[in-house]
């Protein structure tokens, strides 16, 4: 329903046509788009805003006819290069507090903006404020894309009594693992700590067709717990002429005993590219593992620990790996180097 007599509405869209402030404009053009019949969520999607400012906007303008922001309001006074400039900085420097940016800009632009400013800028522009994720730093787009074509010639071509299993090495530690939770808003939740260093070292591997895992503690990690997981391997697939094994770059995985060993046994080492944990569904599965038993679990036993993770191998995963295969899959996809900032 419109609330603007026709001459206003002229009015407006004259002002509009001459206005300079683009924070008067923007004010403009959601009265009048409210006017015409359009909902807030929808004309918040279309500049760029906050749904609360524009219903501010309507309603001051309904009750005293007003169109000029205050001094340091929350819309932008970038024009739209120093925006496109801004938006590209952002993107390859990541900022922790907003006053932050507000002196990168005062510095860069000229433009002083006040933190709530800032805050409503980066909605509106579609930043969010969270936890970035942890890359390796030295990832090699092009190694990983030269393994991923071999990975899938290797699919496409290995024989069906051939199965084919990513292994890798995870030492749990009994030391209480905080992380996230739900927790009721405005209440800390306080979970008892150990600080033990008390840890495991398993090696394991994982067949992605049958989502089953092999795996065994070891007193250590090197060629001599390699070969006994090729053992393992061996006395799990009898018949098979050939194991693949895909392997990360780990000194043992490649030593002459290691070899020698897997000759012995009949497998096939296949290597990853350099700092490419994300071409190895396992490392997923080690992190379902600390989400089962770990995350914010206390141990107060070593035996109660070692237990409690040797029961997610033994008996929680087999009741939970096929609910798994979105989350544990060969859909790879490559890492480009991280940013330093």
């Amino acid at each position: 329903m419109k609330f603007l007599s026709d001459n206003e509405e002229i009015i407006l869209r004259a002002q509009h046509r001459l206005e300079r402030d683009r924070r008067v404009a923007d004010r403009i053009k959601a009265i009048l788009l409210y006017n015409d019949g359009w909902t807030p969520p929808k004309i918040a999607k279309a500049l760029l805003i906050d749904e609360s400012t524009v219903r501010r906007h309507v309603e001051e303008y309904e009750e005293n006819h007003k169109l000029k922001p205050e001094n340091g309001g929350s819309q932008s006074k970038l024009d739209a290069t120093q925006t496109d400039k801004l938006i590209a900085h952002l993107e390859t420097t990541t900022y922790v507090k907003a006053h932050a940016i507000c002196e990168y800009i005062q510095a860069t632009c000229g433009v002083i903006y006040t933190v709530s400013g800032m805050t409503s800028w980066l909605k509106a522009h579609g930043f969010v404020h969270k936890k970035p994720k942890g890359a390796p730093a030295k990832a090699d787009p092009l190694k990983q894309a030269v393994f991923i074509e071999a990975y899938e010639r290797l699919m496409n071509t290995v024989g069906e009594d051939e199965p084919i299993e990513f292994g890798d090495a995870v030492h749990p530690t009994m030391a209480t693992k905080i992380t996230h939770g739900w927790i009721r808003k405005g209440k800390d939740k306080l979970i008892a700590t150990v600080a033990s260093r008390t840890r495991l070292n398993l090696l394991g591997s994982l067949n992605l067709q049958t989502m089953e895992v092999t795996i065994g503690e070891y007193e250590t990690i090197d060629s001599k717990a390699t070969q006994a997981h090729f053992k393992k391997l061996r006395e799990k697939y009898a018949q098979v002429p050939y194991i693949h094994l895909i392997l990360d770059r780990g000194p043992y995985n490649i030593s002459h005993e290691t070899q020698e060993a897997a000759l012995k046994y009949g497998i096939k080492i296949h290597l990853l590219p350099p700092y490419s944990p994300n071409l190895n569904p396992i490392e997923r599965l080690w992190k379902v593992m600390n989400e089962q038993v770990r995350n914010n679990k206390v141990f107060h036993k070593v035996k109660d620990f070692k237990t409690a993770i040797m029961n997610f191998f033994a008996v929680t995963w087999p009741q939970i790996a096929q609910s798994m295969v979105d989350r544990i899959n060969d859909n790879f996809y490559t890492i480009n180097p991280a940013s330093s900032a």
